[in-house]
Parts: structure tokens; sequence; C-alpha cells
């Protein structure tokens, strides 16, 4: 564990000896002295198994070979990836300062997180700072540095004007690359300035051999309802998938199916089939009794058994306009659960809503 301890603490005959354990933090108030060094099995996954190289980068292969193109040429622009959490763009970026730089990453890469330090202060002083001083490439491939913005969209209006200005002004010794969630946040005067692209999310096939390399790494027991579990929960979120994966073994020794739904909180898919029977099928009063049973049973969330009822709905064979009926009702209770309202109230819109599904059905039958 990590010991913080003021300045005034520190004995200047002993910096020569503790100078490899001093540590400064980013306010410069605080010296961490380190107690030891950290145990890899405490490493969460999503960082040991991020990629080191634009080889490893597991999907997106076009985006990644255009960059590195780019990166080789001499020609890197400024960039702005965007797109769903969990898909490689700081892992793109980053593997792509490892190529650029090596071993003097440190000093040609200023790596700021924009949802922490997001006010025009910031792009005034560090990153203009940065920007503006003399590089030194000492034997890095490009003497070009590289400010890496990540979640740039939690950037207040006038830091990125601000930001806009810089970018102009130091184009000829500092690149930027900007990532994001949601591009409408990043104003157009900035989105002008920087080369584009969209990382969509992940392939469920890009997801299970990177998943298959990390079970086959930790010597994991999965079977292969599991991976299926776990890629179906990601929905192509790579970062999300190994977070489940990692506490799903902490969890369990072998990591089924059954143990990833439990460890995850989502309803089964057994479960949902029965959910969607009841409300096909059972008066309004019985199935409210019994999806209330099961959800307090298995301590499942309304607002899942929502969604995934949504998607139970898209498979059955009913006319087109009794299903949209019915699939913008279950958007309105999944956006008032989401403003909190009242469990009860909204489970006996979801079946009420199923009712009269039911009503139409029989009408269209005839």
């Amino acid at each position: 564990m990590a010991e913080v301890v003021s300045l005034m603490d520190i004995d200047d005959d002993n910096d020569n000896d503790n100078s490899h354990s001093l540590k400064l933090n980013s306010k410069g108030k605080n010296v961490v002295v380190s107690a030891a060094p950290p145990d890899s099995k405490a490493t969460p996954w999503v960082e040991k198994y991020r990629p080191h190289s634009l080889a490893d980068v597991a999907a997106h292969r076009d985006i990644v070979e255009t960059i590195d193109r780019l990166a080789s040429g001499n020609r890197l622009p400024h960039l702005l990836l965007y797109g769903p959490p969990g898909t490689g763009k700081t892992s793109t970026v980053l593997a792509l300062a490892r190529k650029l730089y090596g071993t003097q990453l440190p000093n040609m890469v200023l790596e700021l997180n924009a949802s922490d330090d997001r006010g025009i202060d910031v792009v005034r002083q560090q990153i203009q700072d940065f920007a503006s001083t003399q590089s030194i490439s000492f034997g890095a491939k490009s003497a070009v540095k590289l400010v890496l913005l990540d979640e740039a969209d939690a950037m207040t209006k006038d830091a990125q004007f601000a930001l806009r200005r810089v970018i102009e002004k130091y184009t000829k010794s500092t690149r930027f690359a900007l990532i994001c969630n949601n591009v409408n946040k990043i104003i157009p005067a900035l989105q002008s300035r920087c080369t584009r692209f969209r990382f969509a999310p992940l392939d469920a096939v890009h997801v299970t051999e990177r998943l298959k390399h990390v079970i086959n790494a930790e010597e994991l027991d999965v079977p292969e309802n599991g991976l299926k579990a776990l890629v179906r929960l990601s929905n192509g979120d790579m970062r999300k998938a190994l977070n489940i994966l990692q506490s799903t073994h902490m969890a369990s020794q072998q990591i089924s199916e059954e143990a990833v739904y439990l460890c995850t909180g989502n309803p089964l898919p057994k479960d949902i089939e029965q959910i969607s029977y009841w409300l096909l099928n059972e008066p309004f009063t019985t199935s409210c009794k019994r999806i209330s049973e099961i959800k307090t049973r298995k301590g499942l969330a309304l607002v899942d058994i929502v969604r995934e009822v949504t998607m139970f709905v898209f498979k059955i064979k009913m006319p087109s306009d009794v299903r949209i009926q019915l699939i913008n009702e279950m958007a309105e209770i999944e956006y008032r659960l989401s403003l909190a309202c009242n469990d009860k109230l909204q489970l006996g819109s979801l079946v009420a809503a199923f009712t009269q599904t039911r009503a139409s059905l029989v009408a269209a039958a005839k």
C-alpha cells in the first residue's frame, strides 16, 4: 500500500537513497512512497492485456493500418477518434505513441484525461507549455510531440475554443489526438482540424478471439456457453468483456453461463423466456405476481428485464403495427425507469402493454 507523506517530513540526507521510490503526484503537493512493486495478479486484465503495438489491436484493422501508414510516412495529422467505450480508441493511440517514440515516450507524450482536467486553464497552462517547449527526441523516431486528450467530449466549450488556437499555433512541432465517445460534443472548429476515425462496437468474432487469448494465458476453465455469455453481455465492448471475465473468475472457479449472469446481475435467457411466456399468456394479476417474485428471488433489476424482453419481442412473430406499438410502450417504460420512477408502477405498465398486445393479436387473428 502506498504511503503519502508531506514534503516537510523528508530528510534531505536520505534523498539519494530514496529517490527510486519517490514519485510526485499530479498536483505536486505530496510525495508517494512506494511500499512494494505491484502484484501482477492484482493488475486489472484490461491493463494487463492492453495491446502494446498496432499489430496487437484486436479489430478495426483498416483504421489501424491507415494510421500506421500515415505515421510511417511522417504524415501524421491531428486525430479525432470517436465511438462507444471499449472499442480500442485509447489503445490504438498509445500503441502508435510507443511505435513513434519507443523509450522516449514519457518525454514526448502529454496524456490528459479531459474528464478530470477539462477547464480552459489546462489548455492555457499544461497543454500550451508542453506544445511550446523545444522537442529533443534523443533518438526517438519522430521529433514531433503528441498530446493525447482522452474523453475530450467532457471539455468545456471555452477550453475547446482555446485548444483550437493552440492546435493552429503549434502544428509544426506537436500533433493532437482527441478521443471521445460522443463526437457531437466536439465543436465543429476542432472537428475540421482533425482527421476523424469512427470506432464501431467490436464484432463478436474479434471479442471471442481476444477472450480466448486471455483465457489461455490465465488458464481459466470457461465452457462454450460461458464464452458466449461473455460475448453477448459485452455488446462489443472489449473492456466490459474483460472486466466481467475477471470478476466472474474471482467469484467462481468455472466461468459458466450461469456464473457470468449471476456475477453481473443480468437475467438468464431462460428467465427471460419464462417472463415473456407469463406476459404473453397469463392474466394481468398472475403475471405481475410471478414477475415480482422472480425479480425479488434472483435480485433482478426491472430495467434489465425490460431490455432483455425487448430483444425477445423482436424474435416473436406478430403484425408490424402491433410490434411497433409494443416497442414504443416498452421504450417509454425504460425511459421512466431511468428517471427513478416507481418499480411497481412500471411493472404494472409493462404487463398492461403486453395485455393490450394480446388483445390486438387476437383481434388480428379473427
